[in-house]
């Protein structure tokens, strides 16, 4: 475990924590004060639902920024990704990709372009494994993928837990339902090239796969296909369903993984697989900076709660809204619906894909770096803590009103040390295209 983290988490439970549940998520507030709207609710949905965007059926191809994706189903909260066969440790793996840092390859699988990928070995040359890849002579491949041999691999067999607190968050214990072995990283380049690559592995072994209790898959893994043998000159995609998760960029719904995390309390509640490696990747703080591989993400530990609570939002709100305590399946339909309609933990974004500015488009990284939210009591009492959808809006609230949102405990809004592996997979509504309002002087970095 992580003992500085846990004292983060658990240091301020008297006073960063005290009266979580009477706490409140984002900013309508703001609004009247010339700093950025509220969440729409033009999707017309309901309670913590509003804003989210198409909430059920399979969403339409031109909506997915991951173009690789097989289908979003919004019903059952999935996206279905090509599974690639992989080795490690004598024995079958199996993996999704999801990034590139060069933008050719990138367009030629059908990956997400994160040119900021290139920077993640800096200073952390764990923090990005390489891998052998066969050579197979034209008997053994006729078509399709060669072996990929990753040096580790996750641990899926611990059991994770999360037994909520008094007040749902912070838990009163848990633990990580998959742990990184002994020189995994998620993102892998090829022996002699240069390329860095999202590969997270998501199951081990050849089967039967456990997508209940997840002893040889990742979490948020739902259902596993492995493709029969292809007929002559044919090939077959075996795939994975993946528990999607909710959030917000430039004001817009959008879907994205949530994959692995460098803080054990934080691959809890995201479903994800702890690496600590991933705490070194260049750099901590560090988001438009020379040399970073990360992007911010905007999280809130005391956000407003409640299903039926169109600002519900954050860390207290999945704990007591959103199952967070069960295992994710397929058929575990209350976890399901809860996330589906608004149970999550609705972080916002910076830079997005789709955004009209190249700088901000070209900025993406699936390696996030929280920044994590306090509301004040002033916030609280003043009904100013309502959900958050821009990275703006966010950034402005941080610089003027520190009366209103802190770091934790009180300390500066920033960054907490705390990196999750999020690949983006598409948006529910309109794509993101630019923030909601500009920066106010001061508010960002490096300046504009």
């Amino acid at each position: 475990m992580k003992e500085g983290v846990l004292h983060y988490f658990r240091g301020y439970r008297l006073g960063l924590f005290a009266g979580l549940v009477a706490l409140a998520a984002l900013l309508l507030g703001l609004v009247l004060r010339g700093m950025g709207p509220a969440a729409s609710a033009s999707d017309g949905g309901s309670g913590a639902a509003t804003g989210l965007g198409q909430l059920s059926g399979l969403l339409p191809q031109q909506n997915l920024v991951l173009e690789s994706a097989l289908q979003v189903d919004l019903t059952h909260e999935t996206v279905r990704l090509p599974l690639y066969k992989g080795a490690a440790n004598g024995h079958t793996v199996w993996f999704i990709l999801t990034e590139s840092s060069d933008q050719g390859l990138a367009k030629n699988s059908g990956l997400n372009y994160a040119p900021k990928l290139a920077n993640l070995a800096n200073g952390c040359p764990d923090c990005v494994q390489t891998v052998t890849q066969e050579q197979p002579t034209a008997d053994q491949n006729k078509f399709g993928q060669a072996m990929i041999h990753f040096v580790g691999e996750p641990d899926f067999s611990p059991t994770r837990t999360l037994a909520p607190g008094p007040n749902g968050f912070p838990p009163a214990s848990f633990s990580p339902g998959a742990t990184a072995g002994k020189g995994y990283s998620p993102f892998i380049r090829i022996d002699g090239t240069s390329v860095v690559y999202n590969a997270p592995i998501v199951a081990t072994g050849d089967g039967p796969f456990d997508v209940v209790r997840h002893t040889n898959t990742a979490d948020r893994a739902l259902g596993i296909h492995i493709a029969p043998p292809a007929p002559a000159g044919q090939y077959f995609d075996s795939w994975v369903d993946l528990l999607l998760v909710k959030g917000f960029d430039a004001g817009q719904p959008i879907l994205y993984l949530s994959t692995e995390a460098d803080d054990p309390l934080a691959s809890v509640l995201e479903r994800s697989t702890y690496v600590p490696a991933l705490a070194r990747a260049g750099y901590t703080g560090g988001d438009d900076f020379l040399g970073s591989a990360r992007e911010r993400l905007f999280g809130f530990i005391n956000g407003q709660t409640g299903a039926n609570n169109r600002q519900a939002q954050g860390f207290q709100h999945i704990v007591l809204d959103g199952h967070a305590s069960e295992d994710a399946s397929a058929g575990n339909a209350a976890l399901i619906s809860a996330l589906r309609n608004g149970g999550d933990l609705l972080n916002v974004f910076g830079d997005f894909p789709t955004l009209k500015d190249p700088r901000h488009a070209d900025a993406y990284s699936p390696l996030w770096d929280a920044q994590l939210g306090q509301w004040t009591q002033k916030a609280i009492d003043q009904g100013l803590d309502k959900r958050q959808i821009d990275e703006n809006v966010v950034f402005n609230l941080a610089a003027t009103r520190p009366d209103l949102i802190t770091g934790p405990g009180g300390a500066p809004y920033g960054t907490v040390g705390i990196d999750i592996n999020c690949a983006v997979i598409g948006f529910t509504a309109d794509a993101p295209t630019a923030n909601l309002v500009a920066p106010v002087p001061n508010s960002q970095f490096p300046p504009r």
